[in-house]
């Protein structure tokens, strides 16, 4: 199963949510601004990804300038500010078994569907 951690306000999420579905496989979406992921969730997503926290954090958005900008965090604190602010989690995440991907470009994708 496929699952998409998608934000239907940006427009690189829904290219990849319509690549998805016009893919024909299946796929789940988890909109993770209604439904954060917890810290165990996210953990692994990071792990998938195979990159560091502080990677997978959106620096453009308000919170992190208003928050974070110059800050120098631990691995488990970006953790915890992307748990408390789902908004500086970078998206769309596409998983599949052990791999992900950021799909930014969404032809990034293409890495999971094969």
């Amino acid at each position: 199963m496929i699952t998409i951690y998608h934000n239907k306000r940006c427009t690189k999420s829904r290219s990849a949510l319509a690549e998805l579905e016009n893919s024909g496989k299946a796929f789940e979406a988890v909109y993770y601004l209604e439904t954060p992921p917890n810290k165990n969730e996210l953990e692994g997503i990071i792990s998938k990804l195979d990159i560091k926290p502080l990677d997978l954090i959106r620096k453009g958005e308000k919170v992190f300038i208003e928050n974070y900008k110059g800050k120098n965090l631990t691995d488990e604190e970006w953790i915890d500010a992307m748990i408390t602010h789902p908004i500086l989690i970078e998206r769309p995440i596409i998983i599949s078994g052990d791999r992900a991907v950021i799909a930014r470009p969404t032809e990034k994708i293409k890495e999971i569907l094969g």
